[in-house]
């Protein structure tokens, strides 16, 4: 135990020396370690670039990042948290949700032009959010040292200037170079900003990390930072990627999956969104799920996924492109289970609708066909947190709903969800749909498989003889990555750091 004695104690800023160095999961550790010790914290990014968004339980929209960090930190997510997102719909463009409402459409020279705007908004939610915690954990983005967008860059030294913030510098020396990514990122930074980072982590070591001793050494030596800690890789728990598929799925793989798995394929759409909705899936120990980019043969698949997207309509024309239409026809034809989740459920349908131009030029696009439904795309996003049951069982299903479209069945399709409840209040509603046959289904909820009993529906649909796996209740993600990061960093130089004494008793 500990007794932990400081006022005021200071923020963190967790800022990293390139784009995946580990900072999300860094900052999600130290708010479970610092929430752990019994200090009131919060996670913050003033900026998120990311199509894996979710809804907080007040109804707005934020990173999925984030709201994993609020779990972490045992708080309840808000979108002061992560006020800017940047949700990208096109090679050059994204939709702007400003403290979580849907704002404006920009291409990248617009939005980053002049960063003004949105950095004054940012900082208006982190003022908020310093007022009802006692720390901040904050998050940066990309590398901290992008000196061409330096003035511009209000999410990593602006934000932590603007909290008062000690900056802890990630590396990842999994990519090599981590001497050069520490020295060069100090090296050219104001000597201001140099000042504010007080401590490196190295993250994603593999091997044996008592190696490294004398490297950690030279490193403090040359840039007079000491090295707070070297942590390994562990796979002993799963924390959701926070913008892109994980590098360690499988994409496009020459092989077939095992036949002693449950094969199943996810299309790998251009702007492919809320990839987390198959993380269940990919983490269950008898699926093999391959996202597929380039078509292929599905005949050794039990299931396809098409998943959610930030231009539907666009993901659709791509997809007759790439002559995916047919490979899918075929695998129906056959009897393969095909899944729609937002964006990827309005593709199964007969049309897509976009009046007002929402995703882009107005018009409308011929869907898949495969069910006897319709989308209207509709200036106003919604977003709620769902829960209901499978339509005629006793089945649980939760989620949360992120859409743009109005989906209306028509004749030989009926409801896949009844839903009994939205943001808390109860209703009596339905979500997607099924083909006749229910080889065909389609929802909004993201999160479908999250919970086992659906899941284990689902899979026994592909197999009858699939037994989910025991699990162990002692596995809480946040416990294990936080443990991880405790052995392996000097935590009495972290609080001190944040300016706190711990007191052993």
């Amino acid at each position: 135990m500990v007794t932990i004695t400081a006022t005021p104690m200071t923020n963190i800023a967790v800022l990293g020396t390139a784009s995946d160095a580990g900072k999300s999961i860094v900052a999600t550790a130290l708010c479970r370690i610092f929430r752990n010790a019994g200090i009131d914290v919060a996670p913050f990014k003033a900026q998120n670039m990311s199509n894996n968004s979710g809804v907080t339980p007040d109804g707005f929209e934020m990173g999925r990042a984030q709201i994993v960090q609020a779990q972490a930190a045992r708080v309840a997510p808000h979108a002061d948290m992560n006020p800017v997102l940047l949700k990208p719909n096109t090679d050059t463009g994204a939709q702007v949700v400003l403290q979580g409402r849907v704002c404006t459409d920009k291409t990248a020279r617009e939005y980053f032009g002049d960063t003004r705007r949105w950095a004054e908004a940012a900082f208006e939610s982190l003022d908020r959010l310093m007022a009802r915690h006692e720390m901040i954990v904050l998050e940066g983005a990309g590398s901290c040292a992008e000196m061409n967008l330096y003035e511009r860059d209000f999410v990593n030294f602006k934000s932590a200037r603007r909290a008062g913030a000690a900056v802890i510098l990630v590396a990842d020396i999994d990519r090599g170079g981590v001497f050069a990514q520490v020295a060069g990122t100090l090296a050219v930074i104001p000597s201001e900003d140099r000042a504010l980072v007080k401590g490196v982590i190295v993250n994603r070591f593999r091997g044996d990390k008592s190696l490294f001793e004398d490297g950690a050494k030279m490193l403090e030596s040359m840039t007079g930072v000491p090295v707070l800690g070297v942590i390994p890789y562990f796979r002993g728990f799963i924390i959701d990627a926070e913008d892109a598929v994980p590098l360690s799925s499988v994409v496009d793989p020459k092989r077939d999956p095992s036949p002693e798995k449950i094969g199943i394929a996810a299309i790998y759409f251009p702007h492919i969104s809320n990839f987390t909705d198959l993380s269940p899936l990919e983490q269950d120990p008898c699926v093999e799920l391959h996202y597929l980019h380039h078509p292929r043969p599905l005949d050794s698949y039990k299931a396809l996924v098409l998943p959610g997207s930030k231009n539907v309509r666009g993901d659709l024309e791509w997809l007759e492109r790439m002559g995916w239409r047919e490979r899918i026809e075929a695998f129906r034809t056959k009897g393969g289970v095909i899944v729609g989740l937002c964006g990827g459920y309005q593709m199964l349908g007969a049309s897509i609708t976009d009046s007002h131009g929402v995703e882009g030029a107005p018009g409308a696009s011929a869907g898949l066909a495969m069910l006897s439904v319709e989308t209207v795309l509709e200036r106003e996003k919604a977003l709620c947190n769902s829960i209901g049951k499978l339509a005629g069982t006793s089945c649980s299903v939760s989620g949360y709903e992120i859409h743009m479209g109005r989906t209306t069945l028509e004749a030989g399709a009926s409801p896949l969800v009844e839903v009994t409840e939205r943001n808390g209040v109860a209703t009596d509603d339905f979500d997607g749909a099924k083909s006749e046959d229910g080889r065909v289904m389609g929802t909004y909820f993201h999160g479908f498989f999250d919970r086992p009993e659906l899941r284990a529906w689902f899979l026994s649909q592909l197999d009858s003889g699939y037994e989910p796996a025991a699990v162990s209740s002692a596995t809480d993600p946040f416990e294990l990555l936080a443990a991880h990061f405790a052995e392996n960093l000097d935590l009495d130089a972290l609080f001190a750091i944040a300016g706190i004494e711990r007191e052993k008793v």
